[in-house]
């Protein structure tokens, strides 16, 4: 099921090329932010679920074209990332396992525009990664457990301002530097999350076209490594790091394209209030 918030945040699930209201199936939950709704969702997902699947059933639905996708989880409680994570240029070295936060306030959905921050940054580069949201509380999980506990998956971008600072925060935390979307896709729709293509676009010029199966710690290590270090709730989102092979710089009027296998296409735009360039190969 792909689940989605649209226009004024209305909650609905995505068909094809169309999107059906399902906020009738919800209408008894009391919440006063989008994101308290996904994580009653999230959390009520043995009861919910058949609600909202039956909801969408016979019901005629709109244009995607039409409407205005929001983030899928605008405000979760804690926004993971992983640092690389990927074996590239025929390397087998996992390397030292890293990650860090990003703020949750950073996250921003399709069509929005991620506004580059006004540090001085040697470069900006867009990092497409696979999102991982949680589905129910995990604290020192297993491998072998680790996918009972993912409620789906979502596109994520992680927008990054090279050289600056001394903290990941500084040059990976700024507003707008979270894309995510166009909408979550539950777990069921994805058995195995190893073996999803990854393709990315600047301007329509290609830049990237990966899998995740050349992630370095498959899905199920991330969570079992980052459980062990601190809880995951439900609605938390663990993005799972990027194959650094294709990154270029991106500067202002950038239409940038992201497509997950099996999910969907995230479009965002980029804005630089100061018109930076950079040369080829940066």
């Amino acid at each position: 099921m792909k689940i989605a918030f649209y226009d004024d945040y209305k909650l609905g699930i995505v068909n094809g090329d169309t999107i059906v209201d399902v906020s009738g199936a919800v209408a008894d939950i009391q919440y006063r932010k989008p994101q308290e709704l996904m994580d009653q969702i999230i959390e009520g997902w043995s009861a919910l679920g058949p609600k909202l699947q039956a909801e969408s059933v016979g019901k005629g639905g709109v244009s995607l074209d039409s409407v205005r996708l929001r983030a899928p989880l605008p405000r979760p409680g804690q926004l993971v990332n992983m640092a690389g994570n990927y074996l590239e240029g025929g390397s087998t070295d996992k390397g030292t396992y890293n990650g860090f936060f990003k703020a949750n306030t950073s996250i921003i959905g399709n069509g929005d525009t991620v506004e580059l921050s006004t540090n001085n940054a040697r470069v900006f580069h867009f990092e497409p990664e696979l999102g991982v949201v949680m589905g129910k509380r995990a604290s020192k999980v297993s491998q072998e457990d680790a996918l009972d506990y993912v409620f789906g998956y979502v596109n994520c971008i992680d927008a990054s301002a090279r050289n600056v600072g001394d903290g990941f925060w500084q040059h990976k935390a700024w507003d707008t530097s979270a894309p995510q979307g166009p909408w979550v896709v539950t777990a069921d729709e994805i058995p195995d999350p190893q073996t999803l293509r990854m393709q990315f676009w600047v301007n329509g010029e290609q830049r990237h076209d990966f899998s995740t199966a050349s992630m370095a710690r498959p899905v199920a290590e991330v969570i079992e490594e980052v459980s062990n270090q601190f809880v995951l709730e439900p609605g938390d989102i663990i993005s799972t790091g990027t194959h650094h092979e294709g990154l270029a710089a991106i500067k202002d009027g950038d239409d940038i394209k992201f497509s997950i296998e099996r999910i969907g296409v995230l479009n965002v735009k980029c804005y630089d209030s100061l018109k930076r360039t950079w040369p080829p190969g940066m």
